[in-house]
């Protein structure tokens, strides 16, 4: 099998590029989705049933675009077309998303429309961002995967940071921060905007620089056959013949990814009623009385933005946190002790009710981000070979996915059992779980079976 040879820096950087663009319309997504739902007039006990399309769209799109783009070359490359087409798609999504409660619908239109937007944002985002992580499989020989998806942790956190401080900037520099009832804020919806234009630009600019291998130089640097190139793609049995790296890495992604989604799902209501002190109004839901925070109130608008702060920390720690990790000589250590911080971060939000003393947590729960980013695919992608490589990266998508789609579909039950009669929910609680959930995942960790 032929040899794929060491790539210059900028090769590496320009391969993944393009993430930066993808990844601020992700940490716009993230950042914003509660907030904006929240808005519109969404229970906060069903903030987390929202979150559930994200994943789900993920875990039906990428497997798809992994099999297909495994069998398509044309001019433009195998990988780059999906790539094009989702960033397309994406742009015209961000644009009609923050706009939900704007259009003159009553609440329960807006909410579907928002939805329906979210759904195709997130498909969007999923068909973009797959192909950076195969292209890297593709190109990038073993020796120097470890640097390569460094650069696009990076890169992935630098457009996170982005897309988390838009709202705050715009507001900073006098763009209404506060709406009408049901209305988004202009600052959020601006961020979209302007999210949207360099995504265009990161993506066209990665099209342009990225020549992709031939389908023959393809098959020698990866040792792939006649027969192979001709045989079909059958998902179940590349699940069966997958590597071990494949399940044991997936059940460490299944609590971190669930971690996760309690933190993108309940940081807003957290600092909102914990650090900003928001006000509470009474409202009548199927006949019940309940008390949810006023997302009118300045102090509501003004936590939103702070999280996108917070959440910017947590990008900042995570891009000094990954320059560690390859210091480090055991990876398994690595990733063990990644974890562990990102969950004291998590507990430690009980304890704290400074904005500012936000920051520590944070950074530390970027040291888990940063792990989860890195190691995941360094591991797996050293364990593969052959012609499936984007099938099998789609499959994996499947261990971020479905822990998603569980922690959503349980987290308004969890927190209801954490709700008292006549008392705002504590969501706070939700990120102590987070943080139980990444310190179990440390301890799977153990069970990693590397390829020797």
């Amino acid at each position: 099998m032929k040899k794929i040879p060491d790539l210059g820096f900028w090769k590496l950087w320009n391969i993944s590029f393009g993430f930066f663009g993808v990844q601020i319309a992700y940490a716009l997504q993230s950042a914003n989705i509660s907030r904006i739902f929240s808005t519109l007039g969404a229970d906060p006990h069903d903030l987390s049933y929202f979150w559930i399309l994200p994943p789900l769209a993920g875990i039906i799109v990428q497997p798809i675009i992994g099999a297909l783009s495994d069998r398509t070359w044309t001019r433009f490359g195998r990988r780059i077309p999906y790539l094009f087409v989702g960033a397309l798609v994406a742009v015209c999504v961000m644009c009609l998303l923050p706009n939900a409660g704007s259009f003159g619908m009553s609440v329960s239109a807006a909410m579907i429309f928002g939805l329906v937007s979210l759904m195709f944002l997130d498909t969007s985002i999923n068909m973009a961002m797959q192909p950076f992580k195969m292209m890297v499989g593709d190109m990038v020989n073993e020796k120097q995967k470890g640097l390569a998806y460094s650069i696009q942790s990076f890169l992935c956190n630098a457009g996170s940071l982005a897309g988390y401080l838009f709202p705050f900037i715009f507001a900073a520099i006098g763009i209404s921060n506060i709406a009408p009832k049901g209305v988004v804020p202009d600052s959020v919806i601006y961020s979209f905007y302007i999210g949207a234009f360099i995504l265009i630009l990161c993506v066209l600019y990665t099209s342009a620089k990225v020549k992709e291998f031939p389908p023959e130089e393809y098959a020698e640097y990866h040792g792939i056959t006649n027969e192979e190139k001709k045989e079909r793609t059958n998902m179940f049995k590349l699940l069966l013949k997958a590597p071990k790296a494949f399940w044991t890495v997936g059940l460490v992604q299944f609590f971190c990814w669930a971690a996760f989604m309690f933190m993108w799902t309940y940081t807003n209501g957290t600092v909102a009623l914990n650090v900003f002190d928001t006000p509470t109004v009474e409202t009548m839901a199927e006949g019940t009385a309940k008390v949810v925070l006023d997302t009118q109130s300045i102090q509501y608008q003004n936590a939103a933005d702070w999280v996108g702060i917070l959440f910017a920390v947590q990008a900042i720690g995570s891009v000094i946190w990954a320059a560690v990790i390859p210091v480090i000589k055991n990876k398994k250590f690595a990733y063990v002790l990644s974890l562990v911080l990102g969950g004291i971060g998590f507990i430690s939000v009980l304890f704290i009710h400074n904005q500012y003393a936000l920051f520590a947590s944070f950074a530390l729960i970027g040291c888990a981000w940063a792990a989860m980013l890195a190691l995941p695919f360094t591991i797996l992608t050293n364990a593969l070979t052959g012609g499936h490589m984007g099938t099998y990266l789609g499959l994996f998508n499947g261990t971020i996915c479905i822990p998603q789609i569980v922690a959503a579909s349980l987290g308004g039950m969890i927190l209801k059992m954490f709700t008292t009669a006549g008392n705002v929910a504590p969501e706070v609680n939700m990120l102590v779980l987070a943080g139980i959930f990444l310190i179990i995942g440390a301890g799977c960790v153990g069970i990693i079976k590397e390829k020797q």
